[in-house]
Protein backbone atom coordinates (compact mmCIF):
# COMPACT_ATOMS: atom_id res chain seq x y z
CA UNK A 1 0.00 0.00 0.00
CA UNK A 2 1.38 3.37 -1.00
CA UNK A 3 1.59 6.22 1.45
CA UNK A 4 -1.07 8.23 -0.36
CA UNK A 5 -3.48 5.27 -0.28
CA UNK A 6 -3.64 5.45 3.50
CA UNK A 7 -6.89 7.20 4.48
CA UNK A 8 -5.23 9.53 7.00
CA UNK A 9 -2.72 10.88 4.49
CA UNK A 10 -5.36 11.14 1.79
CA UNK A 11 -7.62 13.15 4.12
CA UNK A 12 -4.77 15.43 5.19
CA UNK A 13 -3.80 16.01 1.55
CA UNK A 14 -7.40 16.92 0.71
CA UNK A 15 -7.51 19.26 3.71
CA UNK A 16 -4.31 21.03 2.61
CA UNK A 17 -5.66 21.41 -0.94
CA UNK A 18 -8.88 22.84 0.51
CA UNK A 19 -6.86 25.42 2.45
CA UNK A 20 -4.86 26.36 -0.65
CA UNK A 21 -8.05 26.89 -2.66
CA UNK A 22 -9.63 28.88 0.17
CA UNK A 23 -6.54 31.08 0.48
CA UNK A 24 -6.91 31.99 -3.20
CA UNK A 25 -10.57 32.92 -2.75
CA UNK A 26 -9.82 34.99 0.35
CA UNK A 27 -7.02 36.81 -1.49
CA UNK A 28 -9.47 37.56 -4.30
CA UNK A 29 -11.93 38.96 -1.74
CA UNK A 30 -9.25 41.24 -0.27
CA UNK A 31 -8.17 42.38 -3.74
CA UNK A 32 -11.76 43.32 -4.59
CA UNK A 33 -12.61 44.98 -1.27
CA UNK A 34 -13.14 48.34 -3.00
CA UNK A 35 -14.85 47.02 -6.14
CA UNK A 36 -18.45 48.25 -6.35
CA UNK A 37 -21.01 45.44 -6.30
CA UNK A 38 -18.48 42.72 -5.44
CA UNK A 39 -19.62 40.05 -2.99
CA UNK A 40 -17.06 37.91 -1.24
CA UNK A 41 -16.70 34.17 -1.82
CA UNK A 42 -15.77 31.37 0.53
CA UNK A 43 -15.68 27.58 0.47
CA UNK A 44 -17.98 25.28 2.37
CA UNK A 45 -16.31 24.12 5.57
CA UNK A 46 -14.06 21.07 5.13
CA UNK A 47 -15.35 18.13 7.14
CA UNK A 48 -13.30 15.02 7.89
CA UNK A 49 -16.56 13.15 8.62
CA UNK A 50 -17.25 13.06 4.87
CA UNK A 51 -14.02 11.13 4.38
CA UNK A 52 -14.15 8.82 7.38
CA UNK A 53 -15.41 5.81 5.42
CA UNK A 54 -11.81 4.64 4.97
CA UNK A 55 -10.94 4.93 8.65
CA UNK A 56 -11.20 2.02 11.01
CA UNK A 57 -12.11 2.80 14.59
CA UNK A 58 -10.97 0.91 17.65
CA UNK A 59 -13.39 0.43 20.50
CA UNK A 60 -12.13 1.52 23.90
CA UNK A 61 -13.98 0.88 27.13
CA UNK A 62 -13.20 1.97 30.65
CA UNK A 63 -13.88 0.35 33.96
CA UNK A 64 -13.85 1.99 37.37
CA UNK A 65 -12.33 0.09 40.26
CA UNK A 66 -13.29 2.90 42.63
CA UNK A 67 -16.43 5.01 42.09
CA UNK A 68 -14.57 8.30 42.65
CA UNK A 69 -11.87 7.58 40.04
CA UNK A 70 -14.03 9.01 37.30
CA UNK A 71 -15.70 12.20 38.40
CA UNK A 72 -16.84 14.32 35.53
CA UNK A 73 -18.71 17.52 36.05
CA UNK A 74 -20.12 19.73 33.37
CA UNK A 75 -20.98 23.35 33.71
CA UNK A 76 -23.77 24.65 31.60
CA UNK A 77 -22.68 27.74 29.71
CA UNK A 78 -19.26 29.15 30.42
CA UNK A 79 -16.56 31.01 28.58
CA UNK A 80 -16.52 28.69 25.55
CA UNK A 81 -20.13 29.02 24.42
CA UNK A 82 -20.77 30.01 20.84
CA UNK A 83 -21.36 33.73 20.51
CA UNK A 84 -22.92 35.55 17.64
CA UNK A 85 -20.70 37.91 15.74
CA UNK A 86 -22.07 41.26 14.66
CA UNK A 87 -23.00 41.26 10.98
CA UNK A 88 -21.53 44.06 8.92
CA UNK A 89 -23.67 45.90 6.45
CA UNK A 90 -23.22 46.09 2.71
CA UNK A 91 -21.60 49.36 1.67
CA UNK A 92 -23.59 51.89 -0.39
CA UNK A 93 -21.63 50.78 -3.46
CA UNK A 94 -22.96 47.25 -2.93
CA UNK A 95 -19.65 45.74 -1.78
CA UNK A 96 -20.05 43.03 0.86
CA UNK A 97 -16.37 42.50 1.75
CA UNK A 98 -15.08 43.67 5.12
CA UNK A 99 -11.29 43.70 5.25
CA UNK A 100 -11.16 42.93 8.97
CA UNK A 101 -13.25 39.79 8.53
CA UNK A 102 -11.29 38.66 5.51
CA UNK A 103 -7.95 39.12 7.27
CA UNK A 104 -9.22 37.10 10.23
CA UNK A 105 -10.27 34.34 7.84
CA UNK A 106 -6.85 34.47 6.13
CA UNK A 107 -5.06 34.14 9.48
CA UNK A 108 -7.30 31.28 10.63
CA UNK A 109 -6.84 29.54 7.30
CA UNK A 110 -3.06 29.88 7.57
CA UNK A 111 -2.98 28.49 11.10
CA UNK A 112 -5.18 25.52 10.14
CA UNK A 113 -3.00 24.83 7.09
CA UNK A 114 0.13 24.87 9.23
CA UNK A 115 -1.49 22.47 11.70
CA UNK A 116 -2.40 20.06 8.88
CA UNK A 117 1.11 20.16 7.39
CA UNK A 118 2.66 19.65 10.82
CA UNK A 119 0.41 16.66 11.46
CA UNK A 120 1.32 15.25 8.04
CA UNK A 121 5.05 15.63 8.68
CA UNK A 122 4.82 14.12 12.17
CA UNK A 123 2.86 11.16 10.83
CA UNK A 124 5.54 10.48 8.21
CA UNK A 125 8.23 10.65 10.91
CA UNK A 126 6.28 8.15 13.03
CA UNK A 127 5.99 5.77 10.07
CA UNK A 128 9.71 6.09 9.32
CA UNK A 129 10.53 5.35 12.94
CA UNK A 130 8.21 2.36 12.96
CA UNK A 131 9.89 1.02 9.83
CA UNK A 132 13.30 1.43 11.43
CA UNK A 133 14.50 4.19 9.13
CA UNK A 134 16.20 7.38 10.23
CA UNK A 135 13.47 9.93 11.04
Amino acid sequence: MGLMNMPVFSALTDKMRWHQTRQGLLAENVANAETPGYRGHDLAQYDFADRESGFSAATVTTSATQPMHFSVSSSEGGAFDAQRMANFEITPEGNGVTLEDEMMKVTTNLMDYQAATSLYQKSIKILKTALGRQA
